[in-house]
């Protein structure tokens, strides 16, 4: 069993969590993952480290389905069942010259410590935030150290420019020479800056989110045809060259798997509010 120490809402629907966990923070880096489960009949939650400190480490979760409902409800003091981990590959981090980092609503999250690291590896950082309005944006002041640069968009124009992150990559690409491009992130803004990124002929890593079960690639749910390849995220990733993801088949999954989720989180919340009349 896992304490949690802190729960914080740093967001609508959005929570910054701080778990007990002895040996993580030896061996996580960045880009790396772990799987919870609440107790013994919850769902296992994939969700990426965030930060580690000696003893506990931070994950950032946004309440999407009944499974994510429950476990952001766990008050500070309570446990949680189970937490495995360092899972996937890190990122690949070394002195490149000039990067840009690109987060999408709660995939702001696990980007912080990539281009904290690209930051410390002597890199220039250039970052991109964006989320669809000023309410939803994460962790901007926890970047601004990290990044030489940043460009903040919103779909609705509350803050920064107004429109998508892609908006600030083309003013970005159009600028000055980017050597390696990160971007995480909804799957449909993870598909534009990959494709805008083979245009410029520039590598681009995007950390996929697909449904996953098991996190050891025998169940096969977190599939993803890359090149002409069919790779597992939870153990060949969760990072590949977007320039060779088939994003198609991959948000037609995301989004069936979604509505699934919703309908859950409304049966839920039904019953919930059934038990408190």
């Amino acid at each position: 069993m896992y304490k949690v120490i802190s729960r914080e809402a740093i967001a609508p629907d959005t929570f910054d969590i701080w778990l007990e966990h002895p040996n993580i923070h030896k061996r996580a880096k960045p880009g790396q993952f772990l799987i919870l489960r609440l107790d013994e009949f919850s769902e296992r939650i994939p969700l990426t480290i965030v930060s580690t400190a000696e003893g506990r480490l931070r994950v950032i979760i946004k309440t999407i389905g009944k499974s994510t409902y429950k476990l952001c409800a766990v008050k500070p003091g309570e446990t949680i069942a189970d937490i495995v981990g360092p899972l996937g590959n890190p990122s690949e981090i070394d002195r490149f010259g000039t990067v840009c980092v690109i987060g999408g609503g709660v995939g702001i999250a696990p980007l912080f410590p990539i281009a904290k690291a690209l930051k410390e590896a002597g890199n220039r950082v250039i970052g991109i935030l964006g989320a669809a309005k000023k309410e939803l944006l994460i962790m901007k002041d926890e970047f601004l150290p990290h990044l030489d640069e940043l460009y903040i968009t919103t779909d609705d124009g509350s803050e920064g420019i107004k429109g998508t992150v892609t908006v600030a990559l083309q003013k970005v690409l159009k600028k000055e020479k980017v050597e390696v491009i990160w971007a995480i992130g909804p799957m449909v803004m993870m598909k534009f800056v990959s494709l805008m990124a083979a245009e410029n002929n520039t590598l681009c890593w995007v950390s996929l989110n697909p449904i996953m079960v098991d996190g050891t690639g025998m169940c096969g749910a977190c599939r993803a045809e890359v090149g002409e390849e069919v790779k597992f995220t939870c153990v060949h990733g969760p990072e590949f060259d977007g320039r060779k993801v088939k994003w198609d088949e991959l948000i037609k999954r995301q989004y069936q798997y979604r509505e699934e989720e919703k309908r859950a989180m409304e049966d839920y919340l039904k019953e919930m509010g059934g038990k408190n009349a």
